[in-house]
């Protein structure tokens, strides 16, 4: 049987075709293989680059191959937070004819990081919360959506930056299934599989000495089903009012938004009586922020970066405004912005700079530096001061977190 390679048409696509299919994965030996940081894999698990992207390459049985494929590209295509799908690779056998397993090629996500690795920049302070928190928003994001992952592990997830929180990106679907609706059981034992794995995987860095003592792994596990508990009840839940009161829907939108997420769809039942309404979201989606900002801006970054953005987008209006004494449109606002202050930014880091933060999230860290920098002087400090002594004290001695090490270990 000839080697088959199904891949998604791109305007790049990946150049995939001289690699030695004929050997197992674990036995290449080729310039183009690369290190990266990852967390546990049961499958054998190597990194292949194309210029300056990076793929993964995952060798499993073909049916699981295809199947997991097929369904992160449905997961995708709901603009749900996962790696990205990009190719399958079957019909591989060696040069003796023995069968050898099918490939899943997935993009390589810049700038995510696995858990044990985060631990070992970062230390225990603070950033089990923030796992947990990102792994929750996740795990609704999915279940919202109809789809049971069936293995929510600290293990599975990837982790990028988020305006100094973690946002979490799944990067196994092995054992992902859609349902419409999904199955409150399906839900429930999800969840729960999900807090016995995030204890396992703490306490697996607990025997590698990575977690400090003061870090509770029981009450990380437990935090998961509570902050769970109630991200789902904001997003599903019913609101009854009466009818004089319907701006508590408004109120209700508004907090929705607050959270991140966009309502698209309301139910609306009146009672039998006509005097009281039950008001219950029917479809909601993350990405309020995130999409506003594209819309003004063209750029692609996470939702707390986002909103961190448009804050400073309006904090420029509202210095233009004062300045040249007339109130501009938000659009001529975030045209000015990008071109007078977040691109010049942008382009006096460093080349050798750049794979330590994202530019979103570098552009975050420069306004709490000058926040604190202004603090500390009793008066405002100037985007200038402020990057001079964020390139000069903070960044180059912040750690690389666009990992690609020179050669294979």
């Amino acid at each position: 049987m000839p080697v088959r390679l199904q891949f998604i048409a791109r305007k790049e696509p990946p150049d995939l075709l001289d690699l030695p299919w004929a050997t197992p994965l674990a036995e290449w030996d080729h310039p183009r293989l690369v290190r990266m940081a990852k967390g546990a894999s049961r499958h054998v698990v190597r990194f292949v680059a194309d210029g300056d992207r990076v793929y993964a390459l995952k060798e499993t049985v073909p049916a699981d191959a295809e199947r997991e494929y097929a369904m992160l590209r449905v997961l995708g295509e709901e603009n749900l937070p996962v790696v990205e799908a990009v190719g399958v690779v079957t019909g591989r056998e060696t040069a003796g004819g023995e069968p050898l397993g099918a490939m899943l090629v997935t993009r390589y996500l810049d700038f995510a990081l696995p858990y044990g690795y985060l631990f070992g920049l970062e230390g225990s302070y603070g950033l089990g919360h923030k796992l947990v928190d990102a792994a929750v928003v996740l795990l609704v994001r999915i279940h919202v959506e109809g789809f049971y992952w069936g293995d929510c592990s600290l293990a599975n997830l990837l982790f990028r930056r988020d305006a100094g929180t973690l946002m979490a990106y799944l990067v196994d679907a092995e054992t992902t299934e859609r349902h419409r609706p999904l199955p409150e059981g399906m839900r429930r034992s999800d969840l729960d599989l999900a807090r016995e794995n995030v204890a396992g995987g703490l306490l697996d860095l607990d025997a590698q000495g990575l977690l400090s003592p003061e870090v509770d792994v029981i009450e990380l596990a437990d935090l998961v089903e509570e902050r769970y508990t109630a991200l789902w009840a904001e997003l599903t839940s019913s609101l009854e009012v009466d009818v004089g009161e319907r701006h508590l829907i408004e109120g209700r939108i508004r907090r929705l938004n607050q959270l991140g997420f966009d309502v698209g769809e309301l139910i609306v039942e009146r009672d039998g009586a006509g005097d009281r309404l039950r008001v219950a979201p029917a479809l909601v989606e993350e990405g309020h922020h995130s999409r506003e900002l594209r819309r003004f801006t063209g750029l692609e970054v996470q939702e707390n970066q986002a909103r961190r953005l448009l804050n400073d987008i309006t904090a420029f209006g509202a210095f233009l405004a004062r300045v040249e004494g007339r109130q501009a449109p938000q659009a001529v606002v975030a045209a000015r912005w990008i071109a007078e202050v977040y691109e010049p930014i942008v382009e006096r880091i460093p080349a050798e700079l750049r794979d330590r933060r994202e530019p979103a999230e570098l552009f975050h860290e420069l306004l709490e530096h000058r926040y604190y920098l202004s603090e500390a002087a009793g008066h405002e400090v100037d985007n200038e001061t402020a990057l001079r002594s964020y390139l000069e004290s903070v960044l180059p001695f912040q750690p690389k977190e666009r990992v690609i090490f020179d050669d294979e270990e």
